[in-house]
């Protein structure tokens, strides 16, 4: 079947993140200007995270579980319209723009970004189940430190990059394992990125908006 014939604008299966997971923390960078590209990315519409209600089940577990160790959980991307990830790729292939360059991926070409897997041409976050997050210190009220921020496109992204320090690979660790446990499954180049593993849309890429407000027509 033809990838555009699989997209669809049915938000029935989709959550509010933050109407469904008790003290989510969320900094959806996609809706800022503070991204790789530099801009507000296609299709985000409000500052909130969606998530199919299965997804939002599990990461709602993760949470309970992380909760009683000290740390919420804080969301950068959940469910992304696949017009988003069209305009990563417009840009990757013709948009001469580098200004993020600096930020989020200081020793890469842009098209290596597509070469290496940090920016997938068709992506899982458009098929609703899939979330980027870390952790935040209830004591500090700051990120754990990860030994690398979000969307840093880099070899010290891979979750099992050691050269960083064991306090910062045990909470990559922390992170993942409470992830693992409640159904998500990893990926080996981005600590930050999970998915479900039994996602209930895995041949369907969604288009509707990242709003809150579309969800509860």
């Amino acid at each position: 079947m033809d990838y555009m014939r699989r997209v669809t604008m049915d938000p029935s299966g989709f959550v509010v993140l933050a109407d469904f997971v008790p003290h989510i923390i969320q900094e959806i960078r996609y809706y800022s200007d503070y991204n790789f590209i530099g801009e507000r990315i296609s299709g985000y519409e409000e500052p909130c995270a969606l998530l199919t209600i299965e997804a939002a089940r599990a990461l709602k577990k993760v949470s309970s579980e992380l909760f009683v160790k000290g740390y919420w959980l804080k969301v950068f991307d959940a469910y992304r319209p696949a017009g988003a990830v069209e305009q990563f790729v417009l840009w990757g292939i013709e948009d001469q723009d580098i200004r993020m360059k600096p930020y989020f991926y200081p020793d890469l070409e842009k098209q290596e970004l597509f070469i290496k897997g940090y920016i997938a041409k068709k992506s899982s976050h458009s098929r609703g189940s899939a979330i980027d997050l870390t952790l935040l210190d209830m004591k500090t009220g700051r990120e754990v430190d990860m030994g690398g921020p979000f969307d840093l496109f880099s070899e010290v992204s891979h979750p099992d990059f050691r050269g960083i320090t064991n306090e910062q690979y045990e909470n990559r660790m922390l992170l993942r394992n409470a992830m693992v446990r409640n159904g998500f499954q990893p990926i080996d180049c981005e600590w930050w990125h999970f998915s479900l593993k039994d996602e209930p849309y895995p041949d369907i890429y969604f288009e509707f908006p990242v709003s809150a407000r579309y969800l509860r027509r």
